[in-house]
């Protein structure tokens, strides 16, 4: 399985007052893992930038002017992107700027499909979030705090930036790492579906180092989970469960 988690950055809001993308960030995932590739760009788009836009990216137009415009990054984008399913925070958004380019482009005499839509699947990482977490704050910031996914160096939006923070939350967001153990490969499935137990059972575990929390990590931890209670108003189950069990064994 191929993902895009992708990101951009404009000139403005609206694609009807002529704004334009000046930056493309893109990290590639496989297997729900991070291959390492990824694709960024800075775009000339040959016009001003809002004051507002440029408070939220601090990209300048003068950072801009000796970048490549749209259409000759345009082929790598594709083939970065093409066929893959593509993780966009507020997907809307970006897509209506990505095909609003494509007017560009093919001015440019480049190749292109009518629409991003015809090579690559969308999924709204916002839409999901919504679901997931209803009537909840669900901007990137906010879902970096509830999955405790480190932003500290968003002191201003960056398209790869924050592809690169979106994946780390999408992929937990959606369950984290698919498995401990080999891969998600349909080999490594038995005939109802479930993980094949017979390669299961060739993983040799006896070299494996298991290691045990220390004293300062066990009040660490302990820390953690009063601050969890507090916050929640209630007692974590499996501490009731534990106190269920002596008050049985006694």
């Amino acid at each position: 399985m191929r993902q895009v988690v992708l990101d951009t950055e404009t000139t403005g809001l609206e694609t009807e007052r002529g704004h334009r993308i000046i930056e493309i960030g893109a990290v590639e995932l496989l297997d729900r893992r991070h291959s390492g590739r990824r694709f960024h760009k800075y775009v000339n788009p040959q016009r001003d930038i809002d004051e507002g836009a440029q408070e939220v990216h601090g990209i300048s137009a003068e950072f801009l002017e000796d970048k490549p415009r749209i259409g000759d990054i345009w082929t790598e984008f594709l083939e970065f992107i093409d066929g893959a399913e593509l993780i966009i925070h507020n997907a809307p958004f970006d897509i209506g700027f990505l095909n609003a380019e494509i007017r560009h482009v093919a001015a440019a005499g480049v190749e292109t499909p009518q629409t991003i839509e015809q090579i690559c699947q969308i999924t709204d990482s916002l839409a999901l979030a919504r679901h997931k977490h209803p009537g909840q704050k669900n901007s990137l910031d906010a879902l970096c705090r509830r999955y405790m996914v480190d932003n500290s160096q968003r002191q201003l939006h960056g398209a790869l930036l924050d592809a690169e923070i979106l994946a780390d939350v999408f992929l937990l967001m959606t369950g984290g790492q698919t498995q401990l153990f080999g891969s998600t490969d349909a080999r490594d499935k038995g005939p109802d579906g479930g993980i094949d137990q017979q390669n299961l059972q060739a993983v040799d575990a006896s070299g494996l180092h298991v290691i045990y929390a220390d004293v300062q990590e066990l009040k660490a931890h302990e820390a953690f989970i009063a601050l969890l209670a507090e916050k929640s108003g209630t007692t974590p189950v499996w501490r009731k469960m534990g106190s269920e069990v002596e008050s049985n064994s006694q």
